[in-house]
């Protein structure tokens, strides 16, 4: 199996930035695609941007593009995501995922960590 951990959630201020990390380890984690998505209380998991194996082609929520960073280190086994200029509307639990192709939907991803809290205070 392929795990999944991430880190760098916390509290920061409306306008700040964090940086999560996503470190995997078991099968070889080139061969997929990685993906953030992220759950507010009380709402549905939704996608929030997603990297091929190579890191040739990435996908963005119109909510988060422009203002996040999606990247990957394969040699170090991590997916990242930069976040700038954060809002309270981007409070939730951050989770990333591995599978065989980026898309919207939870169902394509086999893997999952276990989420990392990031909260906006206004």
């Amino acid at each position: 199996q392929v795990q999944l951990v991430e880190s760098g959630g916390g509290l920061v201020q409306a306008g700040g930035s964090l940086r999560l990390s996503c470190a995997a380890s078991g099968r070889t984690f080139s061969s997929y695609a990685m993906a953030w998505f992220r759950q507010a209380p009380g709402k549905e998991r939704e996608f929030v941007c997603g990297i091929n194996w190579s890191g040739g082609s990435r996908d963005y929520a119109d909510s988060v593009k422009g203002r996040f960073t999606i990247s990957r280190d394969n040699g170090k086994n991590t997916v990242y995501l930069q976040m700038n200029s954060l809002t309270p509307e981007d409070t939730a639990v951050y989770y990333c995922a591995a599978g065989t192709l980026i898309m919207r939907g939870t169902t394509p991803y086999r893997y999952w960590g276990q989420g990392t809290q990031v909260t906006v205070s206004s």
